[in-house]
């Protein structure tokens, strides 16, 4: 009971969130808060210029990936994996190599913090992160697709794998078992 009061406050908290621009797990630290976030940074980063769907496909696709026995077995994993190598500064503390994370923004060296014009997307991303992350029944409309490539790249995996669907210019495939 009490875990379901959490999710309902949670989901309310959400779009009281997407109304007023304020992110609705700001200072709480859970494990649940983490996945969502990483999710959502997903989301944002790999689709915030897709119409919803395609962010929800996105959130699809890594949410396949954390079901799959190939992948890690959580969002975070899942988003931050690839290789990593060991800070000369601090060592112990490990980065991911440039340009060779499965999610290309999360290793491109650039910045991840989200402009504040983009705040209203970033929080939509949230929502969806949040559902997916809580397992509210959502149609796979993505058909098990574990990958996907924007219309302008031919990456050489694309012809290993089985294309399930086009959103506006991405291109989901499947990873057969």
């Amino acid at each position: 009971m009490l875990k379901h009061l959490f999710v309902i406050g949670c989901t309310a908290a959400f779009v009281g969130g997407f109304v007023t621009g304020k992110s609705a797990f700001a200072g709480h630290h859970t494990d649940l808060d983490a996945q969502v976030n990483c999710l959502a940074d997903n989301i944002y980063w790999e689709a915030r210029n897709q119409p919803t769907k395609g962010m929800i496909a996105v959130a699809l696709v890594t949410r396949n990936r954390v079901l799959d026995d190939r992948y890690p077995n959580t969002y975070c994993g899942v988003v931050e994996q690839g290789p990593t190598r060991e800070s000369w500064k601090t060592p112990g503390t490990y980065y991911p190599i440039k340009n060779r994370c499965q999610f290309s923004w999360y290793c491109d060296g650039k910045s991840d913090i989200i402009p504040e014009y983009d705040l209203d997307v970033y929080e939509l991303a949230r929502i969806i992160a949040f559902k997916v992350v809580g397992r509210s029944p959502m149609k796979d409309f993505t058909k098990g697709a574990t990958h996907y490539h924007a219309t302008y790249v031919q990456p050489a995996w694309a012809e290993t794998k089985t294309r399930t669907i086009r959103i506006k210019d991405h291109i989901f495939y499947r990873w057969e078992k």
